[in-house]
């Protein structure tokens, strides 16, 4: 037999609908199932002996062709035992009948098994099919083909268990030959795309997929053929036939090979995901939803401002959540109202305050119409915006035609069963329309929104109230004071920034004193907010009732901090003397603590004196000296109690700078207290300049240093009392004093120009010093001083304070001090360290001063 041309081919037609390709011709191994199965085959002549013998056959049986050829077949390979019923068979095969069977048999595996007699060798069963046929010449002969009886069964079992998980497999199963058609397909996939799985032969991926997933699927069969590489859970999309449902499903592609190892095609094993991806995107949504919430948390309510919280819930939402986004709040709420005002239509008016979006150009609004930031709207009362204003639930805005918006939820903010505003949230089309877990977020996310939009107008609404408190209790214009040129400064917190916040207890105060002196205030009540602004008036109005007692600075503070600590705490005043006399028991947290320097300064010695409660310390610059921290004991904060208060006596020169000031002028986050100190103390380089001035340098040069606190800065240029406007007299403590003072008084008042005021001085000086000789004692002391009224001071040691009373008709006496009442503009007594002063005050003439008759006077007591 000739050798057969390598790689001839010719082309051959199709069969059952599927093409077998070009046939090929070669000699080289096929890789055929008969090279897999191993088929031997040989020939038996008339005389019943082998005649031809094939390579195969040499290789199953074990017996080169030089010694099979020749020999009986049934004596060289059967058993003894059963070699008579093999030549039986043998016979009915010569006489021309087809046999098949089992026969074991022996293969010898040495020469010395081919020898007569031995029964040694290599032993099997073979699965052989005798077909008679005739010689040449017409005899009958016989071709005999053998197969191994092990490879059949294991070539049944590997059909056996190939079919029971192709036809079984829940999954999808395909096999896909070299031209990417379907070769076979189980009963899973056909059960999804329709038809018996013999009616998907010959069918290519264009068939099942749109086109251009079917390209990519295509190249990826063909790279897994060439390549050989496996691709697993490769996500293809497509539609069940007469569904129009996307369907999703993961594919594991693998190449098959035969049994030589030839590429025979591409294993498909496919399995619907589309409820899995469905889950995957839900927890995808729920995981997002849930970091929106997160993040929404966390920004939005910073700023206790009703336009920037609007923002803050836009910078959330957006583009997160959706591509457009706006927040239109009540004009009314806007505006301060107590109750934020809303139509029963749900027409009210209201402002855009903020707009969002992620795209370009893209303004919108439910009724069609386009609202700039800032205008003030309403919407109609059919409209989807006005139902979800007046339901208070949110509702989907139809797309307008021709609008790049696709879907739009309108979202009430309600916050505490009332409606404060609306948030649209829009999505652009070629994003995911809106579903309810998207409307349920919605909702919520506006909720937070309006509860901090809430919050932030019961701030707004608190602090507008403290600042009116906080400004009503702090002294009115520029303050004036006897030998004092006064300037100061009030800055809320955040007032250089333009931010809103708490107001503070920050406060100072400028308290006229009897004899031309001043009472200097500067304090802070710890904390901020309403309650604080409230305690810091409380202490202001105690501040100055305590000084118009005339009490030393140490003990005004003393007083004070007993009130200090009964502010926070049930019963008051009362509560917070019992505190002060069991200090141990005392709880901090129910009361108000508070700072304060307390400082009365006398124009005619120029003398200051200090008590300090926890303030920062007073600073100081004289002429022609740097600037410098006043050395005053800094005590305890107001409100502690236990400790007694220290007093600081400073003289004073003429021309000096005295500055008081809170804390929060010097200190912030980012600057430490001894920074600022110091740098406050750096500012006060020329304190020559016009006191405005250097309060505005101050303030400038320390910008950077202050931040959210309020800021109260009182600064005092000493001018003190000439001594040409002071007269002072001792008188002994005789009746004749009594004259001796009227003439000092009239010839003082005389050199002064003050010829008017002469009878009357004259009077009520006469009727003080004759209190002092008749309730008082010691030497008297009578001093006149002369500034912008005129003032009048009798000084004796007698410690019992004067006390005016309504004379009966029948009283020769008693109507001294009722008198100098109504004779002098203000009058008054107070302790010293060594006995008492009363003192009255007379208005000087001219303008509209009008001076009470002294004669008048003395007859409207009779």
């Amino acid at each position: 037999m000739s050798e057969i041309p390598a790689r001839a081919t010719e082309s051959e037609g199709p069969s059952d609908g599927a093409p077998f390709g070009d046939a090929v011709w070669q000699s080289s191994p096929p890789g055929s199932i008969y090279d897999y199965i191993k088929v031997a085959s040989f020939s038996i002549g008339p005389d019943g002996l082998v005649d031809q013998w094939s390579l195969r056959a040499e290789q199953l049986l074990g017996i080169p062709a030089e010694h099979a050829v020749g020999t009986d077949p049934i004596e060289a390979f059967i058993d003894p035992d059963l070699r008579e019923r093999g030549q039986r068979k043998m016979a009915e095969i010569l006489d021309g009948r087809e046999w098949t069977g089992v026969v074991p048999f022996r293969a010898p595996t040495g020469p010395e098994d081919e020898q007569p007699g031995r029964r040694r060798g290599r032993r099997g069963l073979a699965e052989v099919y005798v077909m008679p046929t005739r010689t040449e010449d017409g005899e009958k002969a016989a071709v005999c083909i053998v197969v191994d009886v092990r490879v059949l069964r294991s070539i049944e079992t590997d059909l056996a268990a190939s079919q029971a998980i192709f036809g079984q497999s829940p999954f999808g199963f395909l096999l896909i030959d070299p031209d990417l058609r379907v070769r076979r397909a189980n009963q899973r996939f056909a059960s999804v795309f329709g038809g018996t799985p013999d009616e998907h032969r010959g069918r290519g991926v264009h068939d099942y997929l749109p086109r251009a997933e079917a390209e990519r699927v295509s190249a990826t069969l063909r790279r897994v053929l060439e390549t050989g590489d496996s691709i697993t859970d490769m996500h293809v999309t497509g539609f069940s036939p007469g569904s129009d449902e996307r369907r999703h499903w993961s594919v594991n592609l693998y190449r098959v090979h035969s049994g030589s190892g030839r590429p025979i095609g591409v294993a498909w094993l496919g399995t619907d995901i589309t409820a899995r991806r469905e889950a995957a995107r839900e927890a995808a949504a729920a995981r997002r939803n849930l970091a929106l919430l997160n993040e929404a948390g966390a920004r939005i309510g910073n700023s206790l401002d009703l336009e920037t919280t609007a923002r803050e819930l836009l910078d959330v939402v957006v583009p997160g959540f959706c591509d457009l986004a706006t927040v239109d709040l009540y004009q009314g709420l806007l505006a301060g109202d107590e109750t934020p005002p809303g139509l029963a239509d749900g027409g009210g008016e209201l402002r855009r305050v903020a707009f969002s979006s992620a795209v370009s150009d893209a303004p919108f609004q439910g009724t069609g119409e386009r609202v700039k930031l800032g205008a003030v709207h309403h919407y109609p009362f059919t409209s989807p915006c006005a139902d979800a204003l007046r339901t208070a639930r949110p509702r989907v805005v139809p797309a307008e035609e021709g609008s790049l918006v696709q879907s739009t939820l309108a979202v009430p903010m309600v916050a505490h069963d009332t409606v404060v505003g609306l948030a649209q949230f829009a999505r652009t089309k070629g994003s995911e329309p809106f579903g309810d877990r998207d409307r349920d977020l919605a909702v919520e996310l506006a909720a937070r929104a309006a509860v901090c939009i809430d919050n932030a107008r019961l701030y707004r609404r608190e602090h507008e109230r403290a600042l009116i408190l906080q400004r009503s209790l702090l002294p009115p214009g520029d303050p004036e004071a006897s030998g004092l040129d006064i300037a100061c400064r009030y800055l809320p917190g955040n007032a250089a920034t333009g931010r809103p916040s708490e107001v503070g207890g920050d406060w100072f105060d400028v308290i006229e004193l009897p004899g031309h002196r001043t009472a200097l205030v500067v304090g802070d009540v710890m904390g901020r907010g309403l309650r604080a602004a409230v305690a810091m008036g409380e202490l202001r109005t105690a501040v100055r009732t305590l000084a118009q007692l005339d009490l030393e600075p140490a003990e005004v503070l003393s007083q004070l901090d007993e009130i200090a600590r009964g502010l926070g705490a049930p019963g008051g005043v009362q509560q917070a003397t019992r505190a002060a006399r069991r200090p141990r028991e005392a709880d901090l947290s129910e009361v108000y603590l508070a700072t304060c320097v307390y400082a009365v300064y006398d124009s005619v010695t120029r003398r200051c004196t200090f008590a300090n409660a926890g303030h920062l310390p007073p600073v100081l610059v004289e002429p022609g000296e740097s600037a410098l921290m006043l050395d005053v004991p800094p005590g305890l904060p107001l409100g502690v109690g236990g400790e007694p208060f220290e007093e600081v006596e400073v003289e004073l020169p003429e021309g000096a700078l005295l500055a008081l000031y809170t804390d929060g002028l010097v200190e912030s986050r980012d600057h430490p207290l001894d920074e600022g100190l110091q740098a406050f103390v750096g500012a006060l380089t020329d304190p020559t300049l016009p006191l405005e001035d250097v309060c505005d340098q101050v303030l400038n040069t320390l910008g950077s240093h202050h931040g959210e606190d309020d800021i109260a800065l009182l600064m005092a240029r000493v001018q003190g009392l000439p001594s040409e406007s002071v007269g002072d007299w001792t008188l002994p403590r005789e009746p004749r004093s009594v004259g001796r003072a009227r003439e000092y008084a009239r010839a003082q008042l005389l050199a002064w120009d003050l010829e008017p005021l002469v009878d009357t001085t004259e009077l009520l000086v006469s009727e003080l010093v004759t209190n002092a000789l008749r309730y008082g004692e010691g030497e008297i002391r009578l001093r006149l001083l002369l500034d912008r009224t005129l003032v009048c001071e009798v000084w004796d040691s007698g410690l019992v304070q004067p006390r005016r009373r309504r004379a009966r008709d029948t009283d020769e006496g008693g109507r001294g001090l009722q008198l100098v009442g109504l004779l002098s503009a203000a009058w008054g007594s107070r302790r010293t360290p060594r006995g008492k002063t009363v003192w009255f005050e007379l208005p000087l003439p001219g303008g509209d001063t009008r001076l009470t008759d002294p004669a008048e006077a003395l007859l409207s007591l009779f």
